[in-house]
């Protein structure tokens, strides 16, 4: 008897250790309430409104500019509106020559440039246009509306 007493002594001390765990249920039962909170109280956020501007009738006295027309089947064409040398003619461009036409009708006036795109043409060619004025170097450049009523 004194052997298996011997070795049951041995073996409850090796069973002794210390454990290093981190006990990690309290975290998750934390983690649960938080969404539940948040489930519940998501809907009951009003949703981000944006206040969008009007596009009503100025009285302001407009500036010269230049008017990019693009037309429904994708024509382009240039004019200048409001400056010193009056009404110009309708210049039609493409758009490898619409930059330089841009400029050549700048001059030294530095006008910005706006454009009048038909309701039903894509939005992609819009773009397009603003973004090839913007990358040669025409930093004004605004898009035309019709004024409600």
């Amino acid at each position: 008897m004194g052997a298996g007493a011997s070795t049951r002594s041995g073996s409850s001390r090796r069973s002794r250790r210390m454990v290093a765990e981190i006990n990690v249920v309290p975290y998750i039962d934390v983690m649960l309430v938080l969404l539940v909170i948040f489930m519940v109280t998501a809907p009951l956020l009003p949703p981000g409104a944006i206040d969008l501007p009007s596009a009503g009738q100025s009285n302001a006295k407009t500036e010269g500019f230049i008017e990019l027309l693009i037309q429904r089947n994708g024509a382009m064409s240039l004019r200048s509106r409001n400056t010193r040398d009056g009404e110009q003619t309708k210049e039609r461009v493409g758009k490898t020559e619409l930059l330089e036409a841009v400029k050549r009708m700048q001059a030294d006036q530095n006008l910005p440039v706006v454009i009048s795109a038909d309701k039903s043409i894509a939005y992609e060619k819009v773009v397009e246009a603003m973004d090839l004025l913007r990358r040669g170097g025409i930093q004004r450049v605004a898009l035309m509306v019709k004024a409600s009523n």
